[in-house]
């Protein structure tokens, strides 16, 4: 079988399998090489997403452990209580401790997958508030669902956990921000990500992957071109390499 990447997240990575979406080119990169195996859950914070562990982690012996996961929350997490997401709010300590969770359930089931960190994207307050009027016209609420300064303080928490775990992350708050114009280019309604924006995520997690070994796997079986035309089976007898 070939590795598997898992991408366990909400709505972003729900989306990472659309048009120019981050996870769709993963995919791309490693085609033939590796299975993305989409697992992204609109609407979801840390605290729904830990029912789910059980299900799409199961021991070893059950399934095959993934060579690496992705675990990419905090945008619903970091909803404000007065705002109209607030059933999805999750205390900030909260959050952090539910990652460290995730992560100990992932790398106690199977302790070689890689698992990457991913920190919520930044907030564009303006094109939150033009998506909510677009949608719902003078009914649209006037309070914010969400701050960037509130996401941030839940990105810095994703960050810290993965410094004491030692795991790489991704600080996708910070990275977006050091780009001018970020919130029209790499947010579509303030908070989900347009092409631009997916691009981001998926430079900076290829990094990390190709750092793994990812992009040194071998195809899962030969190509055309290496096949010996008067003895096939040959060319088919031979192990492949696996991370």
């Amino acid at each position: 079988m070939r590795p598997q990447i898992v991408l366990f997240g909400d709505s972003i990575t729900q989306q990472s399998f659309r048009s120019g979406g981050w996870g769709a080119s993963v995919a791309d990169t490693y085609s033939r090489k590796v299975d993305v195996v989409l697992r992204g859950y609109g609407g979801y914070n840390t605290r729904w997403a830990l029912f789910l562990l059980h299900h799409l982690f199961p021991p070893v012996s059950e399934a095959p452990s993934p060579a690496a996961v992705t675990i990419f929350f905090g945008a619903n997490d970091a909803a404000l209580l007065e705002g109209t997401g607030k059933r999805q709010h999750v205390p900030l300590e909260e959050y952090k401790e539910n990652l460290r969770k995730m992560v100990q359930h992932i790398k106690n089931h199977s302790p070689k997958t890689l698992v990457v960190l991913i920190t919520p994207p930044p907030i564009d307050l303006e094109g939150r508030q033009e998506y909510a009027r677009s949608m719902y016209g003078d009914k649209a609420s006037k309070v914010a669902d969400r701050t960037n300064e509130v996401a941030g303080t839940y990105a810095d928490q994703c960050v810290a956990l993965a410094k004491e775990l030692c795991l790489p992350s991704i600080n996708l708050w910070s990275k977006m921000q050091e780009t001018n114009g970020w919130q029209r280019r790499f947010l579509s309604d303030g908070l989900h990500l347009t092409p631009e924006g997916n691009a981001v995520v998926f430079g900076e997690l290829v990094k990390i992957l190709d750092e793994a070994g990812f992009s040194a796997l071998p195809y899962d079986f030969p190509l055309h071109s290496e096949i010996d035309e008067e003895n096939p089976a040959s060319s088919f007898s031979q192990d492949r390499a696996t991370v």
